[in-house]
């Protein structure tokens, strides 16, 4: 594939123009970045390498706007409790919320806790000529949106999974790079020397880190965890069965001792350590892996599309977003936050960085995206790949911390021996008075 096709594939994949909103990259000339001067605006990160891409290059903000910025990161499940409790209270200690859609979007709609950003977007003297909406594409703006047509974030980052591949141990032993389920089993069985140390596969094992796994390995089977309308379960059927025994069975034969602690920067560790065939997880945490100051096999990291599954081919996709606090008193400042942090520009330099996937078709017609680049043609082509297939990771209600931490306990005690039927029985049963109970409002 070479650059031209990847381009172009891009541009078509990654879409059609965002909609119920106009065009305003003409709206006007001179426009004054520096109309808030003075003013702080405190920002609450979850820790990943979006968070850190916005504050590598915050200093230019502030020096464009006069705005001071006081940023600080923190581990995710740790930032997402606090900021919906201080949101809940009415008295966040934050003006941006930096955070997941795919876990927090429907709690913070339902709150109206965020600003409606599509009255700032469609502002002139708030919005610079060359931001450029309609250059989102529709499928991140429709993340962005809740259901009832409030805009309340500008989508930052697409996150698509992936496999991330040893290439010398492949080739070591022989195995071919899997595009399907059965065969990347297979293969992970085939690269395991457990007295050797060396494992075929690692993924997340540890409670509810480990959901997402398993939902994307379900996306295979042609099926999400719960109905389009969010109303009913879908976790206890065949194919949520067949996708859990899969996690079993990989887990349990291929991953290291220890897996069931493991979340992505344990994953992380491992793989770089030299000892892992695959691991499976978000293309935003490519950087350290090809780093050779961090990583040991730094010139050995291959990127390949997920693999198949029985019914369908599909990958994961999570979104990340920024948005104003309803409760903030500097929100156009906060606004002009967002809009710098979700510009061409920006969303350029996370992509050169590796920080994950750009909502924006320009990034990908850049011609400077892979000049200097560490990660390679395979990395944009298997991004550009996964963009044709991808699907929401997890379901959009609003009790998904729950979700997580229920089936996430079921899938842990599968890794330990127990029956996936059984367990996802339970965790179906233990889960659904939750759901019902949030469907009342």
């Amino acid at each position: 594939m070479n650059r031209r096709t990847l381009l172009k594939t891009g541009t078509s994949v990654l879409g059609a123009s965002a909609f119920g909103l106009p065009s305003i990259g003409r709206a006007a000339d001179g426009f004054d970045w520096k109309q808030c001067k003075g003013q702080t605006v405190v920002v609450t990160m979850s820790k990943n390498p979006r968070a850190d891409t916005l504050q590598k290059y915050q200093r230019e903000f502030e020096d464009l706007t006069g705005i001071k910025v006081e940023s600080e990161q923190m581990p995710e499940q740790q930032q997402r409790s606090k900021a919906i409790l201080e949101l809940s209270t009415g008295r966040p200690s934050f003006d941006v919320f930096h955070y997941s859609l795919h876990v927090s979007k429907r709690i913070v709609g339902n709150g109206k806790w965020l600003e409606d950003l599509r009255p700032y977007v469609a502002n002139p003297s708030l919005t610079a000529p060359d931001f450029d909406f309609a250059d989102f594409s529709k499928p991140s703006v429709e993340a962005a949106t809740q259901p009832d047509g409030r805009m309340d974030s500008l989508p930052l980052e697409t996150d698509f999974w992936l496999i991330y591949y040893n290439k010398e141990l492949f080739a070591q032993k022989g195995v071919k790079v899997p595009t399907t389920f059965d065969e990347m089993l297979q293969a992970a069985r085939g690269l395991t020397d457990k007295g050797a140390g060396t494992y075929g596969f690692v993924a997340r094992g540890l409670r509810n880190a480990n959901v997402p796994v398993w939902t994307n390995i379900l996306l295979g089977q042609n099926q999400a965890t719960v109905t389009p309308d969010g109303r009913t379960l879908l976790t206890d059927t065949p194919e949520a069965v067949a996708a859990a025994q899969y996690y079993q069975a990989i887990m349990r034969d291929c991953a290291p001792p220890g897996v069931v602690g493991f979340n992505w920067n344990e994953c992380q560790t491992s793989f770089m350590q030299g000892k892992i065939g695959m691991w499976m997880d978000g293309v935003g945490f490519t950087p350290p892996l090809v780093d050779k100051t961090k990583s040991k096999i730094a010139d050995h990291v291959g990127f390949a599309v997920m693999p198949a599954g029985p019914k369908t081919h599909a990958c994961s996709v999570f979104t990340d977003a920024v948005g104003v606090s309803a409760k903030s008193k500097v929100k156009n400042a906060s606004y002009l936050y967002c809009q710098w942090a979700t510009g061409k520009k920006m969303l350029l330099n996370m992509v050169s960085g590796g920080g994950g996937a750009s909502p924006r078709l320009s990034t990908y017609q850049d011609p400077g995206l892979m000049k200097n680049s560490p990660f390679g043609q395979e990395w944009l082509a298997t991004l550009l790949e996964s963009a044709k297939i991808a699907r929401l990771g997890l379901p959009e209600i609003v009790p998904v911390t729950e979700f997580r931490d229920v089936f996430g306990v079921a899938l842990t005690d599968m890794i330990g021996g127990t029956d996936p039927a059984a367990a996802l029985r339970k965790a179906t049963d233990n889960f659904k008075p939750v759901l019902e109970k949030s469907l009342q409002g």
